[in-house]
């Protein structure tokens, strides 16, 4: 959960990266079907470099707006129009959903090799899926099918092998093996949630919030307006729920990142902020109870919670959806503080939107970037 307020943002000047990361103690089980390849990002590049992207895919219902009656043959694609929200698919010749692309939204779900995600330690259940998801390199509109821009991404990110916003989010989890950049900044590895509390205790703030992916890495970072982050050394390897949303879909992908809760292209501080003033398309309009269906969702949506009633109005918690698992319910994968970092599984409260669980209870709103 997450009651933090942004952080007093530090002067620039120059700082070392502490001692090495305290690992857990636990070997982090993870399969992958399908490649997830070794991801060749070096930090300093990944401010220069878009991402490649490959395929995710998940079935989505909806009329039919446009698309001429007839199946394509067999290896033609065709563009639909469906709505609610309004979005274009790419159907194969058997009529299969190859894609997804949501208007004003730069979320891509592509279909590609199935893949299984498990977390034995924190889960028996595990999340197999042919959705990767990718970022378009800008929001989507209506008929971009036909512009060169997307011509050049689809064909490159249709078959890609290359890590997607999936395979990167596992990169943090309990366990996961650490990957150095050039100038030997661990840039992937088992991420914690947050230094100890000196004032908390098991199940009452263990761990404090506001750490960001600059403070996991180490670095000093300089936004776009000219706001400068510095580490905190003792946050070192340590993301919570927002940082770690930062961490992937920003840092990692590319999605522009604000210094602050402030409205405008990009990823804001806090999950309260991302809700409320992020870019992107409500596929769950943001109220004050439960939701009374989550059919919208699909894979690489973020979605948000309320459940600490510390916060007041502010939502505090915020994840990523992935999907079914092989129960057949809804999980979704974060950074929190009772399980010490990023996981999908079910520790310190059911890791699922359905059902009368911690999360399932306190979820208010979905978005898609």
């Amino acid at each position: 959960m997450s009651r933090k307020k942004e952080r007093k943002t530090k002067g620039p000047s120059a700082t070392g990266r502490p001692a090495g990361p305290r690992s857990r103690n636990v070997v982090h089980t993870l399969v992958v079907l399908g490649l997830l390849g070794t991801s060749a990002y070096l930090t300093v590049e990944l401010r220069d470099k878009q991402p490649e992207t490959a395929p995710p895919v998940e079935s989505i219902a909806g009329a039919s707006t446009a698309a001429g009656g007839a199946k394509p043959a067999s290896g033609e694609q065709r563009f639909e129009r469906l709505a609610n929200p309004a979005r274009t698919v790419v159907r194969g010749g058997d009529g299969g959903v190859l894609a997804t692309f949501t208007d004003n939204a730069r979320t891509a779900v592509l279909t590609g090799p199935s893949r299984t995600f498990a977390e034995p330690k924190f889960t028996s259940a595990k999340v197999t899926t042919d959705s990767w998801i990718r970022l378009l390199p800008q929001p989507w509109k209506e008929g971009a099918e036909k512009a060169a821009w997307f011509k050049d991404w689809y064909g490159k990110m249709a078959s890609s092998k290359e890590p997607d916003i999936f395979a990167i989010s596992m990169e943090y989890l309990d366990g996961a093996p650490q990957k150095k950049d050039a100038q030997g900044v661990p840039y992937t590895g088992d991420a914690h949630f947050g230094p100890l509390n000196p004032k908390g205790s098991e199940g009452a703030d263990l761990r404090l919030e506001q750490s960001d992916f600059n403070d996991y890495l180490g670095i000093t970072y300089t936004f776009r307006d000219g706001t400068v982050e510095r580490p905190e050394p003792l946050r070192f390897r340590s993301i919570d729920c927002s940082g770690y949303i930062r961490t992937i879909f920003g840092y990692r992908a590319r999605y522009p990142l604000m210094s602050k809760d402030v409205k405008g292209d990009g990823l804001p501080r806090t999950a309260n902020g991302m809700a409320r003033l992020s870019p992107g398309v409500p596929v769950i309009e943001l109220g004050d109870k439960r939701p009374d269906n989550i059919d919208r969702l699909q894979p690489g949506d973020l979605v948000f919670f309320k459940v600490d009633r510390r916060t007041g109005e502010r939502l505090d918690h915020v994840g990523m959806y992935m999907g079914l698992d092989t129960d057949g319910k809804p999980r979704f994968i974060s950074s929190r503080e009772e399980a010490n970092g990023p996981t999908f599984g079910d520790k310190g409260g059911t890791a699922r939107l359905d059902g009368s669980g911690y999360y399932a209870v306190g979820l208010r709103s979905a978005k898609r970037l």
